[in-house]
């Protein structure tokens, strides 16, 4: 294979990621230089490839360039994350990783493959000064998060009473809490109402989804940052400082990279963080509650998870069970939520219909309580001026369902075969997505795609969560 093919080859791979790729040679020649590349840059390739790496580049001082010295000292920089002014002055928050490439002993070229993750850094940044402003409302004036308490929890099927016997237990001491159930079960609201039972009440509770924040910015979340540590960092608790005191809820902990849930087993073991890029250690007091949806024995088995971690935090284990195994709790939680969405729509829905309840009854749940809520929910908003509910509450929702599947079926010979494939494949995504509450982790599961892929997918096809 001759150097041209390979370019091609490049080329192509290039094409299909979502990143910028940046290559020179031994002599510090840009050789390859593409255009995702040029845009997160604000340069045109033109000015980049056959030139002198710092001659296209002689704002960047040479001991700064992750290029050069990958080139010139053979250290390779992984999953760093820079913040710079472009040509442009806008500030601009890349993750590089740049690495040398050698043939034997030497070093022939080096190359770096950055993502833009700007609007990423700033949505975790507001999310953590939001937080602050919550935890410290003289500060800013913002909506009031509702706080569930362990009255709020509607059930008296005997299995699910002895979990809120535990979860009663669980409340008088610090100790970390496990949770595992389906999607829908309720864990959020178990571990609220844990924290509010406790001593901890009056102290901060913060929760935080490790499948919805991107790896590169999970551990800056956690741990806050220190200024001066790395290019463009600034002083910013993180949500460890922001509970302290109180209860930090992890959701989905095994989305987790696995590298940093060492990291967290040190912070519980030691009970002190140091943000990254900072050398100083900062005492916490925080209790973890963790959750998951899939059973641990699965979960360690696959790797997902640390040994060494859920030993750490299952020392009070909670496993909420799903709504099929809890039917007695059904018709409670139907009045439950025909009085919440009677006030929210300003119905006067008393009852279901006898049909309607031995429907009700015989479903399975597969999205638990939270389906239940929203089929009533949708049901209440519907209804005219009925008192009772009529039946096929379950089988109309289904038809609204099949009638918008209907209207949005694609017409393959108005758009060309390469073109409806795209289609198909960009309202599968948004399916799923919706299907999994935009949970990219289990979405890229059940689509059976790596995240990573799926996630230049939603940035392609520009699908909202």
């Amino acid at each position: 294979m001759n150097a041209k093919e390979t370019m091609k080859i490049l080329q192509g791979l290039a094409d299909t990621i979502d990143e910028g790729v940046h290559v020179v040679n031994a002599e510090g020649i840009s050789i390859f230089y593409t255009e995702k590349m040029a845009a997160l840059e604000k340069i045109r390739c033109e000015d980049v490839l056959g030139k002198s790496f710092r001659e296209s580049f002689a704002h960047i001082p040479e001991g700064q360039s992750t290029l050069l010295k990958a080139l010139n000292q053979g250290i390779p920089t992984i999953n760093k994350q820079q913040t710079y002014l472009n040509t442009y002055g806008k500030e601009v928050t890349t993750v590089n990783t740049t690495i040398p490439i050698r043939e034997g002993k030497k070093i022939i070229a080096a190359l770096e493959v950055s993502k833009d993750i700007t609007v990423l850094t700033n949505m975790s940044n507001t999310i953590l000064d939001l937080q602050n402003k919550h935890l410290y409302p003289q500060k800013a004036a913002i909506p009031i998060i509702r706080k569930y308490h362990f009255k709020d929890i509607i059930g008296e099927n005997a299995k699910f009473k002895e979990v809120l016997h535990v979860a009663h237990a669980a409340a008088k001491s610090s100790a970390p809490v496990f949770i595992y159930g389906d999607t829908g079960t309720g864990k959020e609201l178990i571990a609220q109402s844990i924290h509010y039972g406790s001593p901890r009440k009056d102290r901060p509770f913060l929760a935080q989804n490790c499948a919805a924040i991107p790896e590169s910015l999970l551990e800056g979340m956690l741990f806050g940052t220190a200024k001066g540590g790395f290019t463009g960092a600034l002083d910013r608790a993180g949500l460890f400082e922001q509970a302290n005191g109180g209860t930090l809820l992890l959701d989905e902990i095994s989305a987790m990279p696995y590298e940093l849930q060492s990291k967290l087993l040190r912070v519980l073991q030691e009970e002190y963080i140091r943000r990254v890029g900072g050398t100083k250690d900062v005492p916490i007091d925080v209790r973890i509650i963790a959750t998951v949806n899939e059973p641990a024995a699965n979960l360690l088995e696959s790797g997902k998870l640390r040994k060494d971690l859920y030993y750490r935090l299952n020392i009070v284990n909670i496993t909420l069970p799903p709504l099929r195994e809890r039917k007695d709790d059904i018709l409670l939680l139907v009045d439950a939520f025909l009085e919440k969405y009677n006030k929210r729509y300003g119905k006067h829905v008393s009852k279901l219909s006898s049909e309607a309840q031995k429907e009700i009854l015989a479903y399975d749940y597969p999205g638990n309580v939270r389906e239940l809520e929203n089929i009533i929910m949708s049901a209440v908003a519907l209804v005219e001026d009925e008192t009772i509910l009529p039946p096929n509450l379950i089988n109309v929702q289904a038809g609204h369902e099949q009638k918008r599947a209907d209207s949005q079926m694609i017409d393959v010979g108005n758009l060309g075969m390469a073109k409806y494939f795209e289609e198909l494949e960009h309202r599968m995504i948004e399916e799923v997505l919706e299907r999994n509450e935009g949970n990219i982790s289990r979405a890229a599961k059940e689509l059976k795609l790596q995240r990573q892929t799926l996630q230049h997918k939603i940035k392609k096809y520009k699908v909202k969560l």
